[in-house]
Protein backbone atom coordinates (compact mmCIF):
# COMPACT_ATOMS: atom_id res chain seq x y z
CA UNK A 1 0.00 0.00 0.00
CA UNK A 2 1.41 3.65 -0.90
CA UNK A 3 1.82 5.50 2.09
CA UNK A 4 -0.05 8.45 2.66
CA UNK A 5 2.88 10.76 3.22
CA UNK A 6 6.47 10.03 1.80
CA UNK A 7 9.87 11.92 2.78
CA UNK A 8 12.91 10.91 0.82
CA UNK A 9 16.14 12.40 2.05
CA UNK A 10 14.57 15.88 3.45
CA UNK A 11 17.14 18.26 4.99
CA UNK A 12 16.50 21.63 5.74
CA UNK A 13 18.47 24.28 7.05
CA UNK A 14 17.20 27.76 9.16
CA UNK A 15 18.18 31.02 7.98
CA UNK A 16 21.23 31.33 10.35
CA UNK A 17 22.57 28.17 8.56
CA UNK A 18 21.70 25.46 11.63
CA UNK A 19 20.57 22.34 10.31
CA UNK A 20 16.80 21.59 10.93
CA UNK A 21 16.54 18.07 9.24
CA UNK A 22 19.25 15.88 7.73
CA UNK A 23 18.30 13.43 5.32
CA UNK A 24 14.81 12.84 6.71
CA UNK A 25 13.10 9.31 4.96
CA UNK A 26 10.04 8.65 6.46
CA UNK A 27 6.73 7.13 5.90
CA UNK A 28 3.23 7.75 7.20
CA UNK A 29 0.64 5.22 6.38
CA UNK A 30 -3.30 6.00 6.54
CA UNK A 31 -5.71 5.81 9.34
CA UNK A 32 -2.99 4.91 11.68
CA UNK A 33 -2.28 7.19 14.90
CA UNK A 34 1.48 8.07 14.44
CA UNK A 35 3.87 9.45 16.79
CA UNK A 36 7.18 11.96 16.39
CA UNK A 37 9.75 11.19 19.27
CA UNK A 38 12.20 12.81 20.31
CA UNK A 39 13.71 15.31 22.87
CA UNK A 40 13.50 18.79 22.41
CA UNK A 41 15.46 20.09 19.25
CA UNK A 42 15.69 16.79 17.88
CA UNK A 43 13.33 18.35 14.65
CA UNK A 44 10.14 16.81 14.93
CA UNK A 45 8.41 20.63 14.81
CA UNK A 46 10.75 21.32 12.15
CA UNK A 47 8.98 17.74 10.20
CA UNK A 48 5.86 18.57 10.69
CA UNK A 49 5.83 21.87 9.19
CA UNK A 50 7.01 20.10 6.00
CA UNK A 51 4.35 17.98 5.76
CA UNK A 52 2.11 21.06 5.67
CA UNK A 53 4.24 22.56 3.25
CA UNK A 54 4.77 25.58 5.71
CA UNK A 55 8.35 24.56 5.19
CA UNK A 56 9.80 23.64 2.17
CA UNK A 57 13.01 21.51 2.06
CA UNK A 58 16.25 22.35 0.90
CA UNK A 59 17.22 18.91 -0.61
CA UNK A 60 15.01 15.92 -0.58
CA UNK A 61 11.58 15.73 -1.20
CA UNK A 62 7.76 14.66 -0.23
CA UNK A 63 5.54 12.72 -1.71
CA UNK A 64 1.17 13.06 -1.28
CA UNK A 65 0.01 9.53 -1.97
CA UNK A 66 2.90 8.65 -4.24
CA UNK A 67 2.95 12.46 -5.83
CA UNK A 68 5.27 15.19 -5.12
CA UNK A 69 4.14 18.28 -3.52
CA UNK A 70 2.77 20.88 -5.59
CA UNK A 71 4.70 24.29 -4.29
CA UNK A 72 2.69 26.31 -6.27
CA UNK A 73 -0.04 28.60 -4.36
CA UNK A 74 -2.97 26.42 -5.79
CA UNK A 75 -0.99 23.30 -5.11
CA UNK A 76 -0.23 24.50 -0.86
CA UNK A 77 -4.00 25.29 -0.74
CA UNK A 78 -5.01 21.71 -1.77
CA UNK A 79 -2.40 20.41 0.51
CA UNK A 80 -3.36 21.94 3.72
CA UNK A 81 -7.01 21.50 2.98
CA UNK A 82 -6.44 17.77 3.28
CA UNK A 83 -3.25 18.09 5.77
CA UNK A 84 -4.12 20.44 8.59
CA UNK A 85 -1.63 21.20 11.81
CA UNK A 86 -2.47 22.24 15.47
CA UNK A 87 0.91 24.63 17.07
CA UNK A 88 2.03 23.53 20.35
CA UNK A 89 0.93 27.94 21.24
CA UNK A 90 -2.38 28.12 20.43
CA UNK A 91 -2.14 31.83 20.41
CA UNK A 92 -0.34 31.42 17.21
CA UNK A 93 -3.66 29.92 15.51
CA UNK A 94 -5.98 31.85 17.19
CA UNK A 95 -6.72 35.30 14.65
CA UNK A 96 -10.50 35.87 15.37
CA UNK A 97 -12.61 37.85 18.07
CA UNK A 98 -15.07 35.11 18.41
CA UNK A 99 -15.02 31.33 18.93
CA UNK A 100 -17.78 30.91 15.25
CA UNK A 101 -15.45 33.54 13.56
CA UNK A 102 -11.51 31.41 14.03
CA UNK A 103 -13.66 28.18 13.18
CA UNK A 104 -15.08 29.53 10.05
CA UNK A 105 -11.86 31.22 8.93
CA UNK A 106 -10.44 28.06 6.79
CA UNK A 107 -13.92 26.81 5.45
CA UNK A 108 -14.81 30.43 3.93
CA UNK A 109 -11.33 30.49 2.16
CA UNK A 110 -12.42 27.72 0.23
CA UNK A 111 -15.43 29.45 -1.03
CA UNK A 112 -17.61 27.09 0.73
CA UNK A 113 -21.62 28.74 1.01
CA UNK A 114 -22.52 30.16 4.39
CA UNK A 115 -25.20 26.97 4.62
CA UNK A 116 -21.99 24.21 4.66
CA UNK A 117 -19.59 26.98 7.12
CA UNK A 118 -22.19 27.01 9.97
CA UNK A 119 -22.74 23.44 9.55
CA UNK A 120 -19.03 22.44 9.50
CA UNK A 121 -18.55 25.30 12.38
CA UNK A 122 -21.20 23.57 14.58
CA UNK A 123 -20.23 20.04 13.57
CA UNK A 124 -16.25 20.75 14.80
CA UNK A 125 -17.28 21.95 17.90
CA UNK A 126 -18.80 19.12 18.89
CA UNK A 127 -16.61 17.07 17.92
CA UNK A 128 -13.90 18.66 20.29
CA UNK A 129 -16.85 19.01 23.10
CA UNK A 130 -16.90 22.54 22.49
CA UNK A 131 -21.07 22.91 21.47
CA UNK A 132 -22.31 26.17 22.23
CA UNK A 133 -18.97 27.79 22.57
CA UNK A 134 -19.12 29.57 19.26
CA UNK A 135 -20.26 33.03 20.50
CA UNK A 136 -17.84 33.37 23.14
CA UNK A 137 -14.42 35.37 22.80
CA UNK A 138 -11.89 33.66 22.07
CA UNK A 139 -9.83 35.40 24.76
CA UNK A 140 -12.05 34.56 27.47
CA UNK A 141 -10.91 31.22 26.81
CA UNK A 142 -9.20 28.49 29.16
CA UNK A 143 -5.78 27.58 27.45
CA UNK A 144 -6.93 23.83 27.09
CA UNK A 145 -10.18 25.46 25.50
CA UNK A 146 -8.00 27.66 23.13
CA UNK A 147 -6.61 24.24 22.00
CA UNK A 148 -9.34 22.86 21.21
CA UNK A 149 -10.76 25.99 19.31
CA UNK A 150 -7.47 25.71 16.97
CA UNK A 151 -8.30 21.93 16.56
CA UNK A 152 -12.05 22.59 15.72
CA UNK A 153 -10.84 25.54 12.75
CA UNK A 154 -8.78 22.32 11.48
CA UNK A 155 -11.61 19.44 12.21
CA UNK A 156 -14.04 22.26 10.26
CA UNK A 157 -11.74 21.99 6.93
CA UNK A 158 -12.62 17.93 7.08
CA UNK A 159 -8.57 16.76 6.53
CA UNK A 160 -7.26 13.49 5.85
CA UNK A 161 -4.24 13.91 7.97
CA UNK A 162 -4.29 15.95 11.41
CA UNK A 163 -0.86 17.64 12.44
CA UNK A 164 -0.57 18.04 16.07
CA UNK A 165 2.49 20.10 17.62
CA UNK A 166 3.17 18.53 21.14
CA UNK A 167 -0.39 18.00 21.83
CA UNK A 168 -0.16 17.80 25.56
CA UNK A 169 2.26 21.04 26.40
CA UNK A 170 0.91 23.03 29.02
CA UNK A 171 -2.30 20.81 29.82
CA UNK A 172 -3.26 19.79 33.26
CA UNK A 173 -4.16 15.67 33.79
CA UNK A 174 -7.22 15.87 33.39
CA UNK A 175 -7.72 17.91 30.05
CA UNK A 176 -4.76 15.60 28.84
CA UNK A 177 -7.16 12.84 29.03
CA UNK A 178 -9.97 14.50 27.64
CA UNK A 179 -7.64 15.58 24.66
CA UNK A 180 -6.11 11.82 24.29
CA UNK A 181 -9.89 10.92 24.09
CA UNK A 182 -10.87 13.14 21.35
CA UNK A 183 -7.77 11.51 18.94
CA UNK A 184 -8.74 8.53 19.38
CA UNK A 185 -12.34 9.21 18.05
CA UNK A 186 -10.59 11.22 15.87
CA UNK A 187 -8.74 7.99 14.82
CA UNK A 188 -11.16 5.96 14.97
CA UNK A 189 -13.48 7.79 12.45
CA UNK A 190 -10.69 7.56 10.02
CA UNK A 191 -8.15 10.63 10.49
CA UNK A 192 -4.63 10.28 10.00
CA UNK A 193 -2.72 11.87 13.26
CA UNK A 194 0.48 12.67 13.43
CA UNK A 195 1.80 14.52 16.52
CA UNK A 196 5.10 15.40 18.21
CA UNK A 197 6.29 14.35 21.77
CA UNK A 198 8.95 13.69 24.24
CA UNK A 199 6.70 11.80 26.17
CA UNK A 200 7.21 8.24 25.68
CA UNK A 201 4.84 6.47 27.88
CA UNK A 202 1.92 8.81 25.62
CA UNK A 203 3.79 7.82 22.79
CA UNK A 204 3.98 4.29 23.39
CA UNK A 205 0.57 4.16 24.99
CA UNK A 206 -1.63 5.66 21.79
CA UNK A 207 0.60 5.80 18.93
CA UNK A 208 0.30 2.55 16.64
CA UNK A 209 3.55 3.65 15.05
CA UNK A 210 6.62 5.52 16.32
CA UNK A 211 9.00 7.51 14.96
CA UNK A 212 12.13 8.13 16.56
CA UNK A 213 14.18 11.66 16.23
CA UNK A 214 17.68 12.81 17.11
CA UNK A 215 20.05 15.84 16.06
CA UNK A 216 17.24 16.71 13.08
CA UNK A 217 17.48 12.90 11.87
CA UNK A 218 14.99 10.24 11.18
CA UNK A 219 16.75 7.44 12.94
CA UNK A 220 14.23 4.59 13.35
CA UNK A 221 10.55 3.87 12.70
CA UNK A 222 8.89 0.87 14.59
CA UNK A 223 5.38 -0.43 15.26
CA UNK A 224 4.38 0.34 19.03
CA UNK A 225 4.42 -2.88 20.03
CA UNK A 226 7.72 -3.56 19.23
CA UNK A 227 9.10 -0.51 20.99
CA UNK A 228 10.96 -2.82 23.31
CA UNK A 229 13.16 -4.22 20.65
CA UNK A 230 14.41 -0.84 19.98
CA UNK A 231 16.50 0.23 22.85
CA UNK A 232 19.45 1.60 20.92
CA UNK A 233 17.35 3.92 19.22
CA UNK A 234 15.11 5.06 22.22
CA UNK A 235 18.29 5.76 23.73
CA UNK A 236 20.03 7.61 21.03
CA UNK A 237 16.74 9.65 20.80
CA UNK A 238 17.07 10.79 24.61
CA UNK A 239 14.40 8.16 26.19
CA UNK A 240 13.86 5.70 28.21
CA UNK A 241 11.91 2.31 28.45
CA UNK A 242 8.46 3.35 28.64
CA UNK A 243 7.88 2.74 32.29
CA UNK A 244 5.12 -0.10 30.98
CA UNK A 245 7.84 -2.23 29.48
CA UNK A 246 9.87 -1.43 32.32
CA UNK A 247 7.60 -2.69 34.92
CA UNK A 248 6.60 -5.67 32.85
CA UNK A 249 10.19 -6.61 32.34
CA UNK A 250 10.67 -7.16 36.23
CA UNK A 251 7.90 -9.19 36.98
CA UNK A 252 8.29 -11.13 34.36
CA UNK A 253 12.29 -11.55 35.72
CA UNK A 254 10.45 -12.50 38.86
CA UNK A 255 8.51 -15.12 37.13
CA UNK A 256 5.02 -12.76 37.90
CA UNK A 257 3.62 -12.58 34.60
CA UNK A 258 4.76 -14.19 30.86
CA UNK A 259 7.58 -12.74 28.78
CA UNK A 260 6.71 -11.51 25.60
CA UNK A 261 3.35 -10.16 26.09
CA UNK A 262 4.19 -6.18 26.15
CA UNK A 263 1.59 -4.47 27.59
CA UNK A 264 0.54 -1.02 26.79
CA UNK A 265 0.07 0.69 29.78
CA UNK A 266 0.74 0.60 33.52
CA UNK A 267 -3.11 0.29 33.72
CA UNK A 268 -2.83 -2.97 31.60
CA UNK A 269 0.15 -4.59 33.91
CA UNK A 270 -1.71 -3.63 36.63
CA UNK A 271 -5.01 -5.73 35.39
CA UNK A 272 -2.64 -8.84 34.65
CA UNK A 273 -1.48 -8.63 38.55
CA UNK A 274 -5.01 -8.27 39.60
CA UNK A 275 -5.85 -11.63 37.55
CA UNK A 276 -3.40 -13.69 38.85
CA UNK A 277 -4.62 -16.26 41.31
CA UNK A 278 -4.14 -16.12 45.12
CA UNK A 279 -4.60 -17.72 48.09
CA UNK A 280 -8.27 -17.35 49.33
CA UNK A 281 -6.96 -16.96 52.94
CA UNK A 282 -3.63 -15.46 52.69
CA UNK A 283 -3.92 -13.53 49.77
CA UNK A 284 -0.73 -14.52 48.69
CA UNK A 285 -0.28 -15.07 45.08
CA UNK A 286 -0.55 -18.76 43.60
CA UNK A 287 2.67 -19.56 41.03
Amino acid sequence: MTPLIELEAVAHAFADGSPGLRECTLAFGQGRRHALLGANGAGKTTLLLHLNGLLRPGAGRLRWQGSEYDYSRSGLTALRSRVGFVFQNPERQLISALVEEDIAFGPLNLGLDDATVRMRVSAALDAVGLGGFGRRPVHHLSFGQKKRVCIAGVLAMEPEVLLLDEPMAGLDAPMQAELEALLDRLAAGGVTIVLSTHDVDFAYRWADDIHMMAAGRCIASVPAQQLASRREALQAAGQRLPYALALHAELAKRGLLTAGLAPSSIDAVLASLRALPVHEQTGELLT
